[in-house]
């Protein structure tokens, strides 16, 4: 279990030095140029303020050798420029990590007593960074299977309630058998135009695709090695070691946060949540990850991601 009085959770300076060690093992890389020529700068005491009428200590500052541009280890990341002490980004990192179906801003607030404003921002950076870029290895690499499904959730702003689900917020999800990693997209329509991309985009053309008899995914499978269903309308979920059972697990875990913890999500902030839950889910602990891993993978993603209040929107959720 994770000591929660551990240093880097309850000292700003030891934090400095764990988020040091976790994003620059081989030494400092300069955010400006990527120089790996850089010297520490002596501490400095800077401006009197009432929180620190005889001025702050400014350390962790580095130099580049190269470029002559000063920076700290939280220069060019999602905590950039915040005035919320580094040891509650770090804590705030790891519950989010280590709750399975999320946790609320409000219980972060309450939790290291910060506004819930400021709570609710500190998550959405969390989220950014746990945001992966494209696929090094397509899923299905090596003839494995991959699972793909839909699901609708919420409600679109300013649609009315259709029995076809229409008004609904559309994710799709795609699960690796063989790594147990996953992907989830958001659309507000579910069609062939938005899907098929994503899809081609990341899985191998020698993987086995694994549907429901959906008609989306039948021009699908003729792109890879080969395209399996089931047939949900008479009953079948089934058939050997073809079924959806994977993907539809996910998003049960991803409805129960959603209703119960999150209780309402903008369609605005939905990639955001999507990216929360699919890292969780990628890196839980049936795949032998531990809390404390899981949260430094968190913090190895801050770097080269930004996000302001502006870009954040004014709705909370």
């Amino acid at each position: 279990m994770t000591n929660l009085t551990a240093p880097h959770f309850t000292d700003a300076d030891k934090a400095r030095e764990h988020l040091e060690a976790l994003r620059w093992p081989n030494g400092a890389v300069c955010p400006h140029c990527q120089s790996v020529n850089a010297q520490r700068l002596p501490a400095q005491r800077g401006r009197p303020t009432k929180a620190h009428p005889e001025g702050a200590v400014r350390d962790g500052v580095y130099q580049c050798r190269d470029c002559r541009k000063q920076f700290s280890v939280t220069v060019g990341t999602v905590f950039e420029s915040s005035k919320v002490p580094l040891n509650k980004w770090l804590m705030a990192t790891h519950l989010l990590c280590a709750s399975k179906k999320g946790m609320s801003a409000h219980q972060l607030h309450r939790m290291l007593g910060i506004t819930y404003k400021t709570a609710w921002f500190m998550f959405h950076r969390i989220r950014e960074s746990m945001r992966e870029g494209e696929l090094a290895v397509p899923f299905g690499s090596g003839g494995g299977g991959v699972e793909v499904d839909e699901t609708y959730i919420g409600r679109l702003k300013g649609q009315p309630v259709r029995q076809s689900g229409g008004h609904k917020m559309k994710v799709i999800s795609l699960v690796d058998r063989d790594t147990g990693r996953i992907r989830s997209y958001a659309f507000d329509q579910m069609i062939s135009t938005y899907v098929e991309p994503i899809v081609k985009a990341n899985i191998a053309k020698e993987a086995r695709l694994i549907t429901d008899q959906a008609r989306l995914y039948k021009p699908l499978g003729k792109e890879f090695a080969s395209h399996e269903t089931v047939n949900h309308s008479v009953n079948e979920y089934v058939r050997g070691d073809v079924f959806t059972n994977t993907v539809e697990g996910s998003f049960s875990i991803f409805k129960r946060g959603m209703k119960g913890i999150y209780q309402h999500c903008g369609e605005q902030h939905l990639h955001r949540y999507l990216a929360e839950f699919d890292f969780r889910y990628s890196n839980r602990a049936k795949l032998g990850i531990s809390d404390d891993v899981r949260a430094e993978r968190a913090l190895k993603g801050i770097g080269g991601k930004r996000l302001t209040y502006r870009r954040s929107d004014e709705q909370y959720a």
